[in-house]
């Protein structure tokens, strides 16, 4: 690891104005980064401490959805009686997604931020665009089981290897944000971006931005469900993952909110998919339908060309089992 200046931020003011420079990041579990600049595939020369800001509270809204802190850790999210009682699609994506260790000190803002998995990024000898734009795209011709199918572009193929995140797209969640030009408020579904041309932008945080919470609308009931499809059944990172949010109403799907995992740079959601599922009687031939729409436009690249007919088998499974819970 190279040798790198740490500063404990008092504010959210110093915060903002530290990771406004070009060579310094914000660290708060570190779970990620840590791992990264081990790699050298981080080199900051000053990393600003940002846990003593606060913004570690869970806390009601004043309409009655959930104001989760960016600090609060991800076990105290996922064990937290609301979460668990109104929003149990996020206590699942959560709990699926690392070790008690590592829940016990990543954060909530943090793990929205956690960069790709995909091993020539990670691998300083590999061409990466997303570590060293111009430098191609190893996974491409490479390995890429874990790779994307959707959002893909000739600069990246990799995958956002996220949980929560997914979860948080099928509640429609808010991320709040703040910085030396004041605050803001984005969808988590507008968060993080897809590779595009400038894949080494992943979401749109802006220089001296932080994060400091998430809100939860409202809650909306209905049967939840988060599945993950991995390779072993310890912790690793989704093939495909679907977080489901299901109601129905007189034997017809009320509600249909699905976002997906593992299947592109960032977690999916198409709102085509839940709206041809409304109004409409559970069935194979319309989960079929539903899964035709998701794939349309999926392409695999070699390695990873399983991940169609499984994310077709794991949507369906999905719907299945939440129409018979909400039967």
């Amino acid at each position: 690891m190279r040798p790198f200046q740490y500063t404990r931020a008092p504010s959210l003011a110093e915060a903002s104005n530290l990771t406004a420079g070009e060579n310094t990041l914000a660290i708060a579990g570190g779970t990620n980064l840590l791992d990264l600049m081990k790699l050298q595939v981080e080199t900051p020369g000053q990393l600003a401490d940002i846990n003593r800001l606060g913004y570690a509270d869970i806390e009601d809204t004043d309409d009655g959805g959930l104001r989760l802190g960016a600090l609060a850790t991800n076990t105290e999210t996922a064990v937290h009686p609301r979460v668990r009682s109104d929003y149990p699609v996020l206590s699942r994506a959560i709990l699926a997604g690392a070790t008690q260790q590592l829940r016990n000190k990543a954060t909530n803002g943090g793990n929205l931020c956690q960069r790709t998995r995909c091993f020539y990024f990670t691998n300083i000898d590999q061409p990466c665009n997303k570590r060293e734009p111009g430098s191609g795209c190893g996974a491409i011709d490479g390995i890429a089981k874990l790779h994307a199918i959707l959002g893909t572009s000739d600069q990246c193929i990799a995958t956002y290897p996220g949980d929560m995140a997914v979860a948080l797209s099928a509640l429609g969640a808010t991320v709040e944000i703040s910085g030396d030009k004041g605050e803001r408020s984005v969808p988590v579904r507008d968060f993080h971006c897809l590779p595009g041309d400038t894949p080494w932008i992943e979401n749109i945080l802006e220089r001296g931005e932080i994060i400091t919470g998430i809100v939860l609308p409202a809650p909306v009931g209905g049967t939840q469900i988060y599945r993950k499809v991995r390779e072993r059944s310890s912790y690793a990172f989704a093939l495909v993952s679907v977080a489901a949010i299901i109601e129905l109403t007189d034997g017809k799907f009320s509600r249909a909110d699905l976002a997906f995992g593992g299947l592109a740079h960032k977690p999916w959601h198409d709102p085509r998919v839940g709206e041809c599922l409304l109004g409409q009687v559970p069935s194979d031939a319309l989960f079929d339908k539903a899964a035709d729409i998701l794939l349309e436009d999926a392409r695999g690249f070699g390695e990873n060309d399983f991940k169609i007919p499984l994310t077709r088998r794991t949507l369906h499974a999905v719907l299945s089992q939440a129409t018979e819970d909400a039967a």
